[in-house]
């Protein structure tokens, strides 16, 4: 288990020393159980207008789409959502966040204009489903395939449903973060590579909960070994970026580490 709090910590010096060691923590019942209805809602809101409009990318970056037995459609990876509801941007920038975004650093805004902005996913393992799992990365490979060093960049996630060990779940490998060059690169081939690793922690949670990791972590997402409404696991993450401002809109080209990703997936 990576280490735990209650959001009310986030400020405290038990919550640095973690997050810095581990490169990842979780904050239990961040969002109460209303908001989490609310917010499902929206997301098969946005689903179903996404999957009627037939759009295929959002700010450049392509949305997923999977295939339920009946034959509809539905996304499972959004980008940049936050532009697209109300509920949603006044969730991610709600104030009992503050401390969250201090602790990722005192320069450090909310980026749900750059990157891909605030990312909803939806995983589940049946038939027709595009997004079953996704191999070992780390979020560095962004910045390389633009010609730059990695900086930091933190993922602060909120769970939609419940993520016990059986969903598959996030993995990550503690301390990797604070990686060499030279591993970040090498260490693991990026998205080919789904084996176990004897250093990984699995990050359950439940819904409502709040974590944050180092995009620098090797982390990926393991296959459910339950299916159908079982395996759903609904996941949304907004980066908390340092650095040049770099937003992004409708004439910006796909980022190449999305094909990348598309190739290798």
């Amino acid at each position: 288990m990576i280490p735990e709090f209650s959001i009310a910590e986030a400020d405290s010096p038990q919550v640095r020393e973690a997050f810095d060691r581990v490169g990842a923590v979780r904050f239990t019942a961040a969002a109460t159980p209303q908001e989490v209805e609310m917010l499902r809602a929206d997301w098969q809101r946005l689903s179903d207008r996404f999957a009627d409009e037939g759009r295929v990318r959002v700010n450049g970056v392509p949305i997923k789409y999977g295939t339920r037995p009946d034959g509809a459609r539905y996304v499972q990876r959004f980008a940049f959502t936050s532009l697209f509801s109300e509920a949603f941007h006044r969730f991610i920038h709600d104030p009992r966040f503050e401390p969250v975004r201090r602790l990722c650093g005192a320069d450090t805004r909310i980026g749900d204009r750059e990157k891909d902005g605030l990312v909803i996913n939806c995983y589940r393992n049946e038939p027709g489903s595009r997004f079953k799992r996704l191999g070992w990365h780390t979020d560095g490979l962004r910045d390389l395939f633009y010609g730059r060093m990695p900086g930091p960049m933190y993922n602060v996630g909120f769970y939609l449903d419940d993520s016990p060990v059986e969903k598959g779940a996030l993995r990550i490998i503690p301390g990797s973060h604070q990686q060499g060059f030279r591993d970040m690169l090498l260490r693991k081939a990026y998205f080919l590579d789904h084996r176990d690793d004897p250093e990984e922690v699995v990050v359950e949670a439940k819904a409502g909960d709040l974590t944050v990791h180092d995009g620098r972590l090797w982390h990926r997402v393991a296959p459910a070994t339950v299916t159908g409404d079982r395996s759903l696991r609904r996941t949304m993450y907004v980066p908390y970026i340092n650095g040049p401002y770099e937003p992004k809109n409708e004439r910006s080209g796909t980022p190449f580490y999305h094909h990348f990703q598309r190739i290798t997936g």
